[in-house]
Parts: C-alpha cells; structure tokens; sequence
C-alpha cells in the first residue's frame, strides 16, 4: 500500500528498496551486499493452475530490477575494500527463514542469493506501475537455526551498510561530495561502515 501511495501522490521516477536479509548463498557473510538482478516471491503458489512456484498472475513469475539503477548501484558500491557486492537473485516471503532444509529448498529452487520479506510486493506494484525499481540487501543472518540471534546482533551494521551505499549513489547522480550528506544526516554512520 505505501508503493502505491507514493506513486499516487508524488512524481517519483524509480524506487529503491533497501534492507537486511538472510544469505541464502555459500558466498555471502554478513555485511555483504546483494544487489538485485530480480526478485521473486518464493512462497507465491498456483502451481494447481499449471504455473511454476513464484508466478503471479499479471507480473509473472520474476520482477527484474532496472538495469540502469543496477549499473549505477554497483559502480558506487564494488571499489569499497570492505564486503563483497554481488548482483543476485532476491526472493521474498512470508517466513523468517531459520530451517536449513527449507533454505536449501528455496536456494535450489529459485538459484537464490538471499532472502526477505517486502521486497516482491514492492517490486510487482513498480512493475504495474512502470515505475523502475531496484533492491539492495544487506546481509544481517544466514538460516541455521538461530539466526533470530545475528539478525539483531547484525541488524544494525547491515542497515548502516545500506545507507552509506545509498548516501553514495545519490550523491553519485547529484556529482557531489558524498561526505557532506552523511556528516550532516548520518554523523553516527561514518565511522562505521
């Protein structure tokens, strides 16, 4: 509903969608940022009708991010020395994923990067809307039974991670020093990220 309503009521020329999320792949630690190439809602299921898991009528079965933004995304944020940026899969549902068997199922299946639980929703109203649309996550747990513990240890770095990243590629389309922005909004990410 929020996606909706900014896109009813502002003239907004892409939407960026940021958070934390669960490492699916063998290769994310946490810290590390995933940059959508597209994502898919994993637990979408009308497969009694015909259609593969994740397909939703009128969005089908993946939303893909836009290119331009990828682009741009992943020049500001893959020199940084610190954590791995990789372009990869993001799939949504309605579970905080804590099972190993159930992630190996949804990595197998979807050839996942990571996972969440907002994203899908707000990339299919982009997409209805033919509004561009990208998603970066940073990863704050890896499903193994309990990681509810480092996602609230890691919630926060993984948070401060995406808006550092997200400071930079604004200041990137604005051809601005990107330090003034985060000293004057985010004084307590500097240091930190």
């Amino acid at each position: 509903r929020t996606t909706q309503a900014m896109i009813d009521n502002f003239d907004i020329e892409y939407i960026i969608n940021m958070g934390a999320s669960g490492s699916i792949a063998n290769d994310l630690n946490i810290g590390d940022i995933v940059i959508g190439k597209y994502v898919v809602q994993h637990d979408f299921d009308i497969t009694a009708f015909g259609h593969n898991k994740g397909y939703i009528t009128g969005v089908g079965e993946k939303v893909e991010c836009d290119k331009k933004l990828i682009k741009t995304l992943e020049d500001v944020a893959k020199n940084n020395g610190k954590y791995k940026v990789k372009l990869g899969i993001v799939v949504t549902g309605d579970i905080f994923c804590t099972d190993e068997i159930m992630k190996e199922k949804i990595k197998t299946k979807f050839n996942a990067d990571c996972i969440e639980m907002e994203g899908a929703a707000i990339s299919q109203v982009c997409k209805l809307d033919n509004i561009p649309f990208l998603i970066v996550r940073s990863i704050s747990d890896k499903p193994n039974g309990k990681n509810e513990i480092t996602f609230d240890k890691f919630l926060e770095k993984a948070s401060k991670r995406c808006a550092y990243i997200l400071n930079e590629f604004l200041f990137s389309l604005l051809s601005l020093p990107s330090y003034l922005l985060i000293i004057h909004h985010f004084p307590q990410i500097v240091p930190n990220c």
